[in-house]
């Protein structure tokens, strides 16, 4: 499986603001980039705290950009994954509009009820982990269902351990013209953070966009 990591942040490393509302950073160019990684990729994910702060859809918004999938024989949009240790996810979350194929990683300690709760909504629902997902496992499971290529948005929890536990390959950041500031800021890897073996990457691409920077990185191993 092949996963990008994409984010948009302020000029100061943040991912909204300290009352993890959702904030426009980037502009209508970047957004056109971001629905054209969609539509390239197999399954989009996100952590639960994306879903209850944003509630976002994670659907393709072109609609040419989803006929070219159905001319190759996929879905209009990739399916959409929540990685869900907490088990906070709505049952009338956007991501299980049927639109897409849904997906909810969790982990043993959730209760039978919201796991039968998730699958009623038309959720699959991967159980990988004591308490927390075990995203390593969880991924192998959606390798297993088909998904070879797979984009993430978020947040900054999520973001870090995905590096933590090394299923990053690749980085994309689009660097907005915009100054958010507090300590209790989301940023875009958050979580413990390392304090030695420090996640290594190798800049590829730098490009402007609207009145930012988009930088990638390819993360090396």
């Amino acid at each position: 499986m092949h996963v990008v990591v994409n984010a948009a942040m302020s000029a100061d490393g943040k991912l909204s603001s300290r009352r993890r509302e959702q904030v426009e950073i980037s502009g209508p160019d970047d957004f056109r980039r971001v629905d054209e990684l969609r539509a390239d990729v197999d399954a989009v994910v996100v952590g639960v705290g994306t879903v209850v702060a944003d509630d976002p859809s994670l659907t393709v918004d072109d609609a040419e950009l989803r006929e070219r999938r159905r001319e190759n024989d996929q879905p209009e949009n990739p399916a959409r994954v929540v990685a869900d240790s907490r088990i906070r996810t709505p049952p009338d979350a956007r991501i299980l509009d049927g639109e897409a194929a849904s997906y909810l990683l969790t982990s043993e300690a959730a209760p039978n009820d919201f796991v039968a709760q998730m699958e009623e909504a038309g959720a699959t629902v991967i159980v990988a982990g004591e308490n927390k997902v075990d995203l390593s496992a969880a991924f192998e499971e959606l390798a297993a269902d088909g998904i070879d290529r797979l984009m993430v948005e978020g947040g900054g929890e999520l973001i870090f351990s995905l590096f933590e536990e090394g299923l990053v390959d690749e980085l994309s950041v689009f660097v907005g013209p915009k100054v958010i500031g507090g300590r209790d800021a989301p940023t875009l890897a958050d979580g413990d953070g390392f304090v030695e073996d420090f996640g290594q990457l190798e800049l590829t691409e730098v490009e402007r966009i609207d009145d930012g920077a988009l930088l990638r990185w390819d993360v090396r191993s």
